[in-house]
């Protein structure tokens, strides 16, 4: 099969590090050309990776608005090279559509939805484009099923519809669980883009609370990096939160850590989140859509933008070392039923189904 992922850039991301792991699986597992097309094809990390495994990345312009309507005739004449084009982020889930029906292919869209909602279902004007939109698919994945309870709820039970958990390679990730008896110094990390939808505002309240033998890493980057760091010299912790940007050697620095976290205001399934299951030390996550499914019962939940609450968790995990491990042991239990073996295998079958390959 020729196949053909659409992404509007390679920035941090859920998608995009979703695609770094599953794209060059798709072309290993039998005959399949597995190529990427993306909007904004400014070089990142993300993209040095995948090009140093192979995959061959088109780029439709080097920056400038992706929602440029000039994408969309941009888009033909890679549509009809491909045996699925399989689409990710709203710009590429819109444009796709049209770009189709402009170049007269007959070949099956797909598109993944990374999230539990968006800012764009709030607006009712646009639910007819919604609707429209994902009509066109003839495969529309969901990586949770909270996340597909939601589409439905939005434009109504469809056929097309499905649920195919995303995935990490967890073996990168998987260490042995720390022993943290008689330690006096522990390091919190959360590794998330630092954007609006991720609550990095009650973390560093939190870090407020906690006495000064607590320190925060700040893995990702995103346009709430200056407003965070002009909190963080409000609340006087500046020596006490590293902002370490984006980075591609996360299992090591969770390896250095003591508590993994993320909060959230709403998730779809976070990679991260599995990552930080994974590496033996307790996770932590606001209680929201997303994270409330993937950490319950195995991680610890607080309530969402309780910053008093998560400081609380945090000197609990640490000043009870059985406890910790407990949960550090549960944790790398659930993130192993996420493996991106599994995720590869289900698109390929979807994939076959929707080409008529047995």
């Amino acid at each position: 099969m020729r196949i053909l992922h659409v992404i509007t850039s390679l920035q941090t991301g859920g998608a995009e590090h979703l695609l770094v792991d599953l794209l060059p699986r798709l072309r290993a597992s039998g005959r399949n050309s597995v190529e990427l097309l993306v909007f904004n094809g400014r070089q990142t990390p993300f993209m040095e990776v995948l090009q140093e495994k192979g995959i061959k990345i088109h780029k439709l312009s080097l920056g400038g608005c992706v929602y440029n309507p000039l994408n969309i005739f941009r888009m033909t004449r890679y549509i009809v090279q491909y045996d699925i084009i399989h689409t990710h982020n709203t710009a590429c889930q819109l444009f796709a559509p049209w770009a189709k029906m402009f170049s007269f292919a007959r070949k099956p869209l797909v598109t993944t939805e990374h999230s539990s909602n968006n800012r764009r279902r709030g607006k009712w004007w646009l639910h007819p484009l919604d609707r429209w939109m994902y009509n066109r698919y003839a495969a529309v994945v969901c990586i949770a099923d909270k996340p597909r309870r939601n589409l439905e709820e939005h434009i109504g039970k469809k056929r097309n519809i499905m649920t195919i958990p995303n995935g990490v390679d967890t073996e990168r990730f998987i260490r042995p669980v720390k022993d943290i008896t008689g330690q006096t110094e522990f390091v919190i990390t959360m590794v998330a883009g630092l954007r609006v939808e991720k609550d990095h505002e009650t973390v560093l309240r939190a870090i407020k609370r906690l006495p000064a033998n607590y320190r925060l890493q700040l893995v990702g980057g995103g346009v709430k990096e200056e407003s965070l760091r002009q909190m963080c010299a409000e609340l006087g912790i500046t020596e006490r939160v590293d902002f370490m940007g984006v980075r591609l050697d996360v299992p090591d620095i969770l390896e250095q850590s003591d508590i993994v976290l993320l909060s959230s205001h709403w998730e779809g399934l976070s990679l991260s989140s599995i990552e930080g299951m994974a590496s033996g030390r307790p996770f932590i996550a606001s209680d929201v859509d997303g994270l409330r499914e993937m950490v319950g019962g195995a991680g610890v939940l607080f309530k969402h933008g309780d910053d008093e609450e998560l400081a609380s968790k945090i000197v609990h995990l640490c000043e009870h070392p059985d406890e910790y491990r407990e949960v550090a042991q549960r944790c790398q239990e659930k993130a192993r039923q996420y493996d991106i073996s599994v995720t590869v295998n289900r698109y390929l079958d979807l994939y076959k189904r929707l080409c008529h390959i047995k």
